[in-house]
């Protein structure tokens, strides 16, 4: 099996010993992003609809940069500060994915990388 990393400097850089994404053909691995807008490196002002617009435009510039757009997206897990922000997170959400959607965990966890509301990771599949 032969591995790529896929990097775009459209979103926020790795900061750590892991890429923004690996293809193994046919699949694409996203990392979870969060809301930092890559120009500034600062998190999108406002709350978790900003911040997860945010992290769907940097998740969109990975699949790009990937060769593949949100439509080959299969899986993705939504990561929450606050599970009770869900409907403010799903409605952003929903701007993204058409029918059919992929599938999806949301769970709520006690901390995200630097202070961030929400991070979303996906599996996307090449055509």
């Amino acid at each position: 099996m032969r591995r790529q990393a896929i990097a775009t400097r459209k979103a926020p850089e790795a900061i750590g010993p892991y890429s923004q994404a690996v293809a193994a053909d046919p699949w694409v691995f996203l990392s979870g992003q969060i809301g930092l807008d890559p120009a500034t490196g600062a998190l999108a002002a406002g709350g978790v609809r900003e911040q997860a617009d945010q992290a769907l435009k940097n998740l969109g510039a990975v699949l790009e940069a990937a060769g593949v757009g949100f439509e080959h997206v299969v899986k993705t897990t939504v990561y929450l500060l606050d599970l009770s922000k869900f409907s403010e997170m799903n409605e952003v959400y929903g701007r993204y994915f058409g029918a059919p959607a992929p599938a999806r965990a949301t769970v709520q966890v006690s901390g995200l990388p630097r202070g961030a509301l929400v991070q979303i990771e996906a599996v996307a599949v090449r055509p």
